[in-house]
């Protein structure tokens, strides 16, 4: 691996830059790692809520990633946003061919509304094709229950059994979210082959939420190249995103639920 890690986002756009691969090249950039991107989707948003969805084509996608990867190989690949079963079928399909050492699944299935964001066929794909060509996933409950066609987990005990079924779908390793869950602490589940951990961080007081699960996957991969496990890596990005957040406020950022403020450590 190279001195500064070469880190993919594979993901949409977000106009209002709190999110999607926006997010990513912020949270990348503020990590200390060179970002590229490779774009699935263009999404009219801000931080009210999302008004459109223009997909791009899977055979473009995939040719998008062979011409990056054939010429800049990344050291980690964060996946975000994925609309479709053809698209999640190129995606894999580039894994398979250029092997990279570290992936990062964001599984972008529910809306913060409560709907479901992918069709059937597309979340088939994303559990059956994925799953089990990424090294870590990490869902919030809905997209966990949905992945396992189940009701979303109501306690930290049912987090750890939640977690296990989805390494038992072919995950490698899994971060459950918790931050829907009441109490002033938020804490995760980490499950990897050894067994489950749990990560806490304290809840923020603050509206400014926007695009938290982007930042939290991409500042992952930005940061697994440089530690020796997932656990690390992980526990690095809650205290990074954990800043973030408490800095959220100073941005003044639209008129809904604004972004977290990636570069809090610089200005």
């Amino acid at each position: 691996m190279s001195a500064v890690p070469k880190v993919l986002s594979i993901a949409g756009t977000d106009p209002s830059g709190g999110a999607g691969i926006q997010a990513d090249l912020k949270t990348f950039s503020a990590l200390g790692a060179y970002g590229m991107t490779v774009v699935t989707a263009l999404v009219a948003q801000t931080t009210t809520g999302v008004k459109g969805i223009h997909e791009v084509p899977a055979e473009f996608v995939a040719e998008q990633l062979d011409t990056l990867l054939a010429d800049v190989p990344a050291d980690a690949v964060k996946i975000g946003m994925l609309g479709n079963a053809p698209l999640i079928k190129a995606v894999a399909a580039a894994l398979d061919t250029y092997r990279p050492e570290y992936v990062v699944l964001d599984p972008v299935m529910v809306a913060k509304s409560g709907d479901r964001l992918l069709p059937a066929d597309a979340v088939a794909a994303l559990r059956e094709t994925l799953l089990p060509r990424v090294h870590l996933i990490t869902p919030n409950l809905p997209e966990a229950a949905d992945l396992l066609a189940e009701k979303p987990a109501g306690s930290l005990a049912e987090m750890h059994e939640q977690a296990q079924r989805l390494r038992a779908l072919g995950a490698r390793q899994v971060l459950l979210k918790g931050g829907h869950l009441d109490g002033e602490t938020c804490v995760d589940v980490l499950a990897t082959p050894e067994g489950t951990v749990e990560l806490a961080a304290p809840r923020v007081d603050t509206k400014n939420t926007h695009g938290t699960g982007c930042t939290l996957s991409s500042a992952i991969a930005a940061l697994r190249p440089r530690h020796d496990d997932w656990e690390g890596a992980v526990r690095a990005a809650k205290t990074y995103l954990t800043e973030a957040l408490r800095a959220a406020d100073s941005l003044h950022v639209g008129h809904g639920h604004g972004p977290v403020h990636h570069f809090h450590a610089i200005w």
